[in-house]
């Protein structure tokens, strides 16, 4: 009886040490990482697949979007270049001088023994000067002082209408002709005003000083 339970301690013995093997166990070891590694590998190409099947979908969706997009961009772009053609005439109608008015009041100032035989103008680019040669002659006792006459009354209606208004003699000079006016012999006088403005009216002028917003003193 004795003997019978020794060489059942041997095959217990043998049997564990078989399940102790390093090599059996490295090859379940490995096993194992396999087993892991494939349900890793299987789950990240579940994945990608998903990823691929919305990202067609996706380019399907923008396949039908695209025209209309294009289209409306196109659109876009063509709103803006009309608003900004818009934009320069207005810019261009709101900085354009009306001579009307200007020669309006010219021909209201010029007496009946005045003349004006030229008139050159010319306008800034940015359309805030305006300069004038006025070219002319003045008859009376004392055509010196009619032409003088002439420019004091010219610049008191301009400035009626205009801002930063100059008028000023660039010559003036006696003429040795006379010139019958209402039956009366009158001496002549040369004169060449230079008249400089900004166009934009005393109150326009007032209105953008109040809107701009004053700096408060510290």
């Amino acid at each position: 009886m004795a003997l019978q339970l020794n060489l059942l301690h041997e095959q217990f013995t043998e049997q564990r040490q078989r399940q102790r093997d390093p090599l059996k166990l490295g090859v379940l070891l490995l096993c194992g990482l396999g087993v892991l590694m494939v349900v890793f590998y299987m789950w990240k190409g579940y994945q990608t697949l998903e990823i691929k099947n919305r990202l067609t979908a996706e380019q399907r969706e923008w396949e039908k979007v695209e025209p209309k997009v294009s289209a409306a961009q196109k659109h876009s772009a063509e709103l803006t270049a009309t608003i900004n053609t818009t934009k320069v005439l207005d810019t261009l109608i709101e900085g354009r001088f009306y001579w009307a008015p200007f020669l309006q009041t010219l021909s209201a100032c010029v007496a009946p023994n005045a003349q004006i035989s030229r008139l050159d103008g010319s306008q800034s680019e940015d359309g805030k000067l305006l300069a004038m040669t006025l070219d002319g002659s003045a008859a009376g006792s004392e055509p010196r002082a009619a032409a003088e006459e002439l420019r004091q009354l010219l610049f008191e209606q301009l400035q009626q209408s205009y801002t930063d208004v100059k008028v000023e003699f660039k010559a003036l000079e006696d003429l040795d002709t006379s010139v019958t006016i209402a039956g009366s012999t009158m001496q002549l006088a040369h004169f060449v005003l230079g008249i400089s403005f900004n166009p934009i009216s005393p109150e326009a002028a007032k209105a953008s000083l109040a809107a701009v917003p004053r700096t408060p003193k510290k």
